[in-house]
């Protein structure tokens, strides 16, 4: 399942998966909506590696790496809390 966490100023969306059953992983997609189609790229934590990169030029890459590094505390949170929805003390 894929939970919402954010759509950011340049309309992309980025939403992530729960926890992993390792306990350890949680993938990050985003997606651009481009005339014509989609821009797309998954990101695993906490590894930060990128993979499955379709039309995102690398300076994207870099912004939303840069994006996830001081937000991944809290998508590992809400992973292993069900989604945002259901994240307990906010």
């Amino acid at each position: 399942m894929m939970y919402p966490f954010m759509q950011l100023d340049d309309d992309t969306e980025v939403v992530h998966s729960g926890m992993a059953p390792d306990g350890e992983h949680v993938d990050v997609y985003f997606e651009k909506p481009i005339e014509g189609g989609f821009e797309s790229a998954w990101c695993t934590l906490p590894e930060y590696k990128w993979r499955d990169v379709e039309g995102f030029s690398k300076a994207d890459i870099d912004r939303y790496d840069e994006f996830l590094r001081s937000t991944a505390h809290l998508i590992i949170r809400f992973a292993r809390q069900g989604g945002l929805g259901h994240a307990s003390n906010f």
